[in-house]
């Protein structure tokens, strides 16, 4: 399990990251899918990443250490941010460069409201990403707000779209940043990542 997690800088230019020495996972989602709840909830940190009720709230590349040996970063979010065209022409600008150029990258995670139907932004993206070999996987966020039955059709809703557009299911995590639903699966999987990184 993460023991220490601690904020490291901000940027707006994938070159400017820290040193490619760690393994990295990103984390993006839309603008108010509770990606900052998610992040504090898996490092026990609730004050590392800020949480705001502004969607939007994220406009950097923010990278975190976590117990010394991995990055997590915390990407802007994607879809209903208030903001000026030319500032989200910056952000996506930003974003593509990050992902498609950060060597260390070993996951981005793609967060999914489990409570919508699949929306068409996300499948769009996680699309974006597979096209340009970028590995992703996926963590439905707010699975304590409805009943498990419902959450688990739309989860598999969205499942099946991934089946449809790439012949298989992404890894997968269903999570809860109120009661830490999904935690041990989700640490464990980074881990594993870790370690593998380090074999290499």
């Amino acid at each position: 399990m993460i023991k220490q997690a601690k904020f490291l800088i901000s940027n707006t230019d994938y070159k400017k990251c820290p040193s490619p020495d760690k393994p990295e996972f990103a984390f993006i989602g839309r603008s108010n899918v509770g990606k900052s709840s998610l992040i504090n909830m898996l490092t026990n940190n609730k004050g590392l990443a800020k949480t705001s009720g502004t969607p939007g709230k994220t406009q950097l590349i923010n990278h975190f250490i976590v117990d010394g040996n991995w990055y997590l970063v915390d990407l802007p979010g994607y879809g209903f941010a208030k903001v000026s065209k030319s500032l989200k022409a910056e952000w996506d600008k930003m974003i593509r460069e990050y992902l498609t150029e950060r060597e260390n990258l070993v996951a981005v995670f793609i967060l999914v409201d489990s409570r919508l139907d699949p929306q068409k932004l996300d499948i769009d993206f996680a699309l974006w990403c597979a096209e340009r070999g970028i590995p992703f996987a996926l963590a439905f966020t707010k699975a304590d707000k409805l009943s498990t039955s419902r959450i688990k059709e739309n989860v598999n809703k969205f499942l099946a779209e991934m089946k449809t557009l790439f012949g298989d299911v992404p890894d997968y995590f269903v999570t809860s940043a109120e009661n830490a639903m999904g935690k041990e699966e989700f640490v464990a999987y980074i881990e594993e990542n870790v370690a593998e990184f380090y074999k290499r």
